[in-house]
């Protein structure tokens, strides 16, 4: 099948290309989820034909799992800037659960939600899902960590809450999803709930 680029046009190398369709790849997911990933979607995203991008690109499933891995890992990285200048640790738990659970970020929500379910069939992408999901843990057990050290939380085991916060953000958010209760009401329900795990005052997350 030829390819829609036209005799007159500069051709790409190998790498412009690649980096071409990851790019198209990635706002698609972004656009309209992982789902919508797919070979002639990213070739109409490119403007060319799907036989290129093929060729590029042989296997849909890296080309998904690479899209998934760049924006979850983005996000991670916009959210690393909380801890910078050894904030307090209440603050910190705070601004972080008002900024995931704020509902400014249902495009990466359903990226994550769609990742576990075609992950099941895609195993690129369950890999870096489970990495993902690793680095994340891995985050929110560090902010723990420096809570107990600084003598604000009581946990026995971060590893542990850090996991059970990030199931249960991750629940929420994808109740939002379908507008199951508003902003307000779903951050006042998982406050509530990290009070609890982190030995907090009943309240202390949500003063000001």
């Amino acid at each position: 099948m030829a390819s829609k680029e036209s005799p007159g046009r500069a051709r790409l190398s190998g790498e412009q290309r690649r980096a071409q369709i990851a790019t198209a790849a990635e706002r698609i997911a972004r656009e309209q989820g992982l789902s919508a990933v797919t070979l002639r979607a990213v070739a109409a995203a490119v403007g060319v034909g799907p036989a290129l991008v093929a060729h590029h690109a042989p296997s849909m499933d890296d080309v998904v799992a690479a899209a998934f891995d760049t924006i979850v890992a983005a996000e991670l990285t916009d959210l690393e800037h909380l801890r910078t200048g050894d904030p307090d640790a209440v603050v910190l738990v705070r601004e972080l659960l008002h900024t995931l659970l704020d509902g400014t970020r249902s495009d990466v929500t359903l990226v994550w939600v769609q990742s576990w379910a075609l992950g099941r069939r895609n195993e690129a992408l369950a890999e870096r899902v489970r990495a993902q999901m690793d680095a994340w843990t891995a985050f929110l057990e560090g902010i723990i960590r420096d809570g107990v050290r600084a003598g604000a939380f009581r946990v026995d085991d971060a590893a542990a809450v850090a996991a059970q916060v990030l199931g249960m953000i991750d629940g929420l958010n994808a109740h939002a999803l379908v507008s199951w209760r508003d902003a307000d009401s779903r951050i006042r329900l998982m406050s509530t709930a990290v009070e609890a795990l982190l030995g907090l005052r009943a309240g202390e997350l949500g003063s000001v």
